[in-house]
């Protein structure tokens, strides 16, 4: 269950950023450096669901 919780705070964590990169994109004066450490932390989230979602299924099978 551990893991699941794990996900859990990993989705919010997406979510977040996601709102983060949206609302960045919309003001024009936002640094590009901003935009990139934000999408690059997105990406790196969305790689740590999908590890756990993958090693979860291997385990159930």
């Amino acid at each position: 269950m551990a893991i699941q919780a794990h996900l859990v705070e990993l989705e919010r964590k997406h979510r977040i950023l996601e709102d983060e990169l949206h609302d960045a994109l919309l003001h024009l004066s936002t640094d590009d450096m901003r935009i990139v450490e934000l999408k690059r932390r997105k990406l790196m989230v969305k790689d740590e669901i999908e590890r756990l979602r993958q090693s979860t299924a291997e385990t159930l099978h």
